[in-house]
């Protein structure tokens, strides 16, 4: 079996990466605001569909640390 170690930023990447992703949706969707609506619907669109993926997949990496 191959142990493999990974890196702090490697981690944080796994946990919060998909919700770093959902902020910058969330504030360039804000800062288009009113200009182009569907460049806003859609950054809305992913920032909503961003953070619920990045909600669960906290959840399922939190879970998994306190089983382990």
């Amino acid at each position: 079996m191959v142990s493999e170690r990974f890196s702090k930023l490697d981690r944080w990447r796994a946990k919060y990466g998909v919700l770093a992703i959902a902020l910058s949706c969330l504030l360039t969707a804000i800062n288009s605001w009113g200009q182009n609506w569907i460049l806003t619907s859609v950054l809305g669109l992913g920032a909503l569909v961003c953070g619920v993926l990045g909600f669960f997949d906290m959840k399922r990496t939190n879970d998994k640390e306190q089983t382990s």
